[in-house]
């Protein structure tokens, strides 16, 4: 499942007077058709608003500048296309106040069209233009190659990366997440500073568990709310041999915290899942968990707040819902598998099928049988895959992240939860470096490959301190 969303890209073209302005009506054209068939809507300037239809001054940057004004809010990023040459200042008038993230794209040269009136030099005017945006503290993104050609495969790929990067600090700017429950004592490893999140634009609202039993303890099971929680659950997932009792008890908590997530305005959420909802309700939220996040809302378990944040970024990223994992355990003596598994929180979009509710093991150990019913026991489908987590640590956020794969190497049937076999490269050496720089024992994930555009919203707009594995 993939929650997708057009985005829309404001076209600049930059051009240098003495330059073939030829060349520009044919970058308008290739540009706007790149973003169009890759499912997006393009903004551009008039033609005849400028000379040739590009910015080669101030005063014509001062008049896109406005255009963009004229426009707010409705341009996600700024695509500042090079089909020659442009002028570094006009691009600074143009664009210092854009307010979004900005693609520098520039033309190659063709080897057998080196004459004046054919030869680009975008190769060196994108060195002009990173310049002086440097020097004015405009923040840029550019990936690899230096020069692409918009009509290619190769920037359609780009183009994917960079419209990521735009929901990702779009997103992540301004956002709430809710702990609901405090966090488990001996759970030191999901500690978090409410403050440092703050600063970073990140709201966290808190609630006590008790709150959470009163609104379970007064809600009707003749109201239309639950009457359409327990038809979503019974549908989700397979229930053979859940008590009835206990399929009601997740139904009415179910509508309890989706309660609390909307009056709170929550666009992530991590949840207190043990001891006291299995000593008070005799279940585990485990299935709860894995249906909000398969509606593409991050729900993290064991209050793990970083990692809530790190599942919204992800989701935004793959426009695919996100899971939290823990680093479990090795595969055989394969140095670069892993098994990465949780209770059950992971969403049935990742999953290779749906899965079964049991009675969680470890509270039946606990507890006794029949106190923990909730787990979502099933198997992550193979796929690429990207993963991060983060800290909070001395007032910033820090963050790690990373690609591998997801594969369908076999996991014995004995092994409860939801898991897969991750394969990631050099995982020995990157396990150390996530050790002992202090992060916690999980790690969020979905599926499909945005390491690039993860890091450069994370490093260049967001601010977070990056943790280079």
């Amino acid at each position: 499942m993939k929650l997708q969303k057009s985005l829309t890209f404001a076209l600049y073209f930059g051009n240098r007077g003495f330059f073939p302005e030829s060349l520009i009506a044919g970058a308008r054209a290739e540009m706007k058709a790149a973003v169009e068939s890759a499912g997006h809507q393009a903004l551009l300037l008039g033609e005849a608003e400028t000379r040739f239809g590009a910015v080669e001054s101030v005063e014509e940057g001062k008049k896109y500048a406005r255009f963009l004004a004229e426009h707010a809010g409705r341009y996600d990023g700024v695509i500042l296309c090079l089909p020659n040459f442009g002028d570094e200042t006009g691009a600074i008038a143009a664009l210092a106040d854009c307010g979004v993230p900005i693609l520098v794209q520039a033309y190659p040269d063709e080897l057998d069209k080196m004459g004046f009136s054919h030869r680009r030099d975008a190769f060196c005017g994108k060195f002009s233009i990173m310049d002086v945006f440097y020097q004015y503290g405009l923040r840029h993104t550019v990936f690899e190659p230096h020069t692409i050609h918009p009509a290619t495969p190769a920037f359609g790929a780009q183009l994917d990366q960079f419209a990521a990067l735009c929901r990702v600090v779009h997103g992540m700017k301004r956002m709430t997440v809710g702990a609901i429950g405090a966090r488990t004592t001996a759970f030191k490893t999901v500690r978090f500073d409410e403050l440092t999140l703050q600063r970073y634009g990140i709201t966290t609202e808190t609630l006590d568990m008790s709150e959470v039993f009163r609104r379970f303890k007064s809600l009707d099971t003749a109201s239309d709310p639950y009457k359409a929680k327990l038809e979503r659950l019974k549908n989700y997932t397979c229930w053979e041999g859940v008590p009835s009792e206990a399929v009601v008890k997740m139904a009415k908590l179910g509508v309890v915290i989706d309660d609390i997530m909307a009056e709170f305005q929550m666009d992530a959420m991590a949840f207190r899942c043990w001891l006291e909802i299995e000593q008070e309700l005799q279940i585990a939220p485990c299935t709860l968990l894995s249906e909000i996040n398969d509606r593409g809302i991050p729900a993290a378990c064991e209050v793990d707040v970083c990692n809530a944040i790190m599942m919204r970024a992800l989701g935004l990223a793959s426009e695919r819902p996100a899971t939290c994992l823990d680093w479990n355990n090795n595969y055989g003596d394969d140095p670069d598998k892993c098994i990465l598994f949780h209770c059950g929180p992971v969403p049935q979009s990742l999953m290779t099928a749906k899965g079964q509710v049991i009675d969680h093991p470890m509270f039946a150990k606990a507890l006794g049988c029949g106190c923990g019913w909730g787990p979502n026991v099933g198997r992550i489908a193979a796929s690429p895959m990207t993963f991060a987590s983060a800290k909070t640590e001395g007032g910033k956020i820090c963050v790690y992240l990373g690609e591998g794969e997801m594969t369908s190497d076999p996991i014995a049937k004995e092994f409860f939860g939801c898991a897969g076999v991750a394969r990631i490269p050099e995982l020995q050496r990157k396990l150390r470096l996530i050790g002992r720089a202090g992060y916690r024992h999980h790690v969020s994930m979905t599926f499909g490959r945005y390491e690039a555009a993860l890091q450069e919203a994370f490093s260049t707009y967001l601010g977070y301190e990056f943790t280079q594995l």
